[in-house]
């Protein structure tokens, strides 16, 4: 793949290895004019790459090797294009956290080295250029094909492995990953792990047995002002004690008793009746109001209207053994003498 710049000053090895830096040597380092070059070329092979395996995106591109911890060997030849060089192919390879099935289909957690992408160009191809770039990299790595996993590998792929390195049987997965046999086998208990197995869903249970019960107690006894009228919290403890008004909470503490003075006579108990009625309606409002510390006016109203009423009636009844001194006074007839 020919450039019209001089890939012999990007790439000054024969094969060139990049990492997130994208700097192939010490002549591109501290040079953005030569890596955005360098970005180009990824750029151009990985498009060339997924037209090759008719993929509909590229998947190896300069930004996505900036935020991927994969490496990319780049292979050149540096003598033709007039000795500006060109571009053979590239391998891009990387660690994954992999889910394998063995033989047996037990579920192996493994983290192998993974061949992600591999291209050459449709001109160069079977000249040994692939071979080359390939043998390279497992020289690098200090790795053995057969312990590799390859990532949807093409037919030409799969026809290269099974020619130059015997790989031809492989192990059915789940997922798109290529295992060939001798993975599981020629490697460590270390590198391997088996995933335990799903333990059964019981019941569960987000509280202790001391927990739960209190909660329940809890959900039995409504919140004030939700607790009917009868209850020891709404219900009048003395009939000399004042009413709940709207808005206030009951009382933590125990309410004292007031005392009568010498001049206060008892309620009568229609009064009573009266102002436990008035409190019990004044609760209701409380309890439609969510807690609402501005009264119905228009209820008061009604209520203070009846009460004046049946203050009115009481005061026009006399009480039994006294006598009516509005009537003495008119059937009083003054004596002459």
């Amino acid at each position: 793949m020919e450039f019209p710049f001089d890939i012999n000053l990007l790439f000054s090895e024969r094969v060139s290895v990049l990492d997130q830096s994208l700097i192939a040597g010490r002549k591109s380092a501290g040079r953005p004019d030569l890596q955005a070059h360098i970005a180009t070329v990824i750029d151009e092979l990985g498009r060339a790459s997924a037209k090759a395996q008719q993929l509909t995106a590229p998947i190896t591109s300069a930004s996505k090797l900036q935020t991927q911890r994969h490496q990319l060997y780049l292979l050149k030849d540096g003598e033709s294009n007039g000795g500006r060089g060109v571009v053979v192919g590239f391998l891009k390879v990387g660690y994954k956290k992999l889910f394998l099935l063995d033989r047996q289909g037990v579920h192996i957690e493994a983290e192998p080295l993974c061949v992600l992408d591999f291209y050459i160009s449709e001109n160069l191809q079977r000249h040994g250029y692939g071979l080359e770039l390939f043998d390279f990299m497992l020289k690098h790595k200090g790795l053995e094909p057969v312990l590799m996993a390859y990532d949807r590998p093409s037919p030409k792929f799969l026809s290269f492995l099974a020619k130059q390195y015997c790989l031809a049987q492989s192990v059915p997965q789940v997922n798109n990953f290529v295992v060939f046999e001798g993975f599981f086998l020629n490697r460590s208990a270390a590198q391997l792990r088996k995933v335990p197995p799903r333990r059964a869903e019981g019941e569960i249970k987000p509280y202790s047995l001391t927990e739960r019960e209190v909660v329940r107690q809890e959900q039995r006894v409504p919140p004030w002002p939700f607790v009917p009228p009868h209850s020891p919290q709404r219900s009048v403890s003395s009939r000399y004690s004042p009413p709940l008004s709207v808005g206030s909470s009951p009382s933590r503490a125990p309410t004292r008793p007031t005392t009568l003075s010498a001049n206060q006579s008892p309620q009568s108990p229609l009064i009573d009746r009266c102002r436990a009625r008035r409190t019990s309606d004044q609760g209701l409002v409380a309890r439609s109001c969510l807690y609402s510390r501005h009264l119905d006016f228009r209820a008061a109203g009604q209520q203070d209207t009846r009460l004046t009423g049946v203050t009115a009636m009481e005061d026009q009844t006399h009480t039994p053994g006294h006598t009516d001194t509005h009537r003495l006074d008119s059937a009083h007839t003054p004596i002459t003498r």
